[in-house]
């Protein structure tokens, strides 16, 4: 399947950048066939027959029939643990990870109508959709790893990344779903960021005081004037539980 429409004897590059890269190809092939025919009636042999290439070509770009389906998460997930790797200190963090889910919203509204036919064709295949919970479970993984090591030392940091990484990926993912169900024609940019204002309101700015720097508890005892010294003395141990 190419759209070249190079003559014969035009040069060999400038043909090559009118066709279609042979991935495009396969995916182009494969939405065609799962469309037509259906997901599960669908096999690799189909695919490859359809595009003009053999199995291995199919393999080198993708190790299975369901990753075509979503031929970029690789790439997006590797952009967004560069994005946050190159974080500074200066960065808040819930906002950063908010960023950083805004890059899988931008994979998705570079090509409309191949998301929204994925997302149809992902609600009627039961496979379809464990595996593209894989794949939003590691982006959530990738979040928390980041928050993480930023909320090292603070108390319950562990708890606050966990929470937040899957507060924002449950915020992107109810903006994301709402503009798919509109075939693409709603904004986008403007839902998602409706709903991660919602996580930032809730989790950003403010931390706990790191571990070390845990205010210390008073303790106050009351005695008569007259009370000998070894009573007080009692007293204080009785209310440090020391007694």
């Amino acid at each position: 399947m190419s759209s070249s429409s190079a003559a014969p004897g035009r040069d060999d590059k400038a043909g090559r950048a009118d066709r279609p890269s042979m991935r495009d190809a396969l995916i182009a092939a494969a939405f065609e066939l799962f469309l037509e025919r259906g997901y599960e009636q669908t096999t690799v042999d189909d695919i490859v027959a359809l595009a003009g290439v053999g199995r291995r070509s199919f393999f080198r770009y993708f190790p299975s029939k369901e990753d075509v389906v979503f031929p970029d998460h690789e790439r997006c997930l590797a952009d967004m643990t560069a994005f946050l790797a190159a974080s500074s200190d200066d960065d808040e963090p819930v906002r950063r990870v908010c960023d950083a889910a805004r890059l899988v919203l931008r994979m998705y509204a570079e090509n409309p109508a191949f998301s929204v036919q994925r997302y149809r064709l992902t609600k009627r295949v039961p496979g379809l959709r464990a595996y593209e919970l894989s794949v939003v479970w590691r982006y959530e993984r990738a979040l928390a790893d980041y928050l993480r090591g930023r909320f090292a030392g603070h108390r319950d940091g562990t708890l606050r990344a966990d929470v937040v990484a899957a507060a924002v990926v449950a915020a992107h993912n109810n903006a994301l779903r709402s503009w798919l169900r509109s075939d693409g024609r709603d904004d986008s940019e403007a839902a998602v960021d409706h709903a991660l204002r919602h996580v930032q309101a809730a989790f950003g700015a403010v931390l706990t005081p790191p571990v070390d720097e845990r205010p210390e508890d008073v303790v106050v005892v009351v005695a008569r004037r007259q009370a000998p010294l070894w009573r007080v003395v009692q007293e204080l141990e009785s209310a440090l539980g020391r007694s």
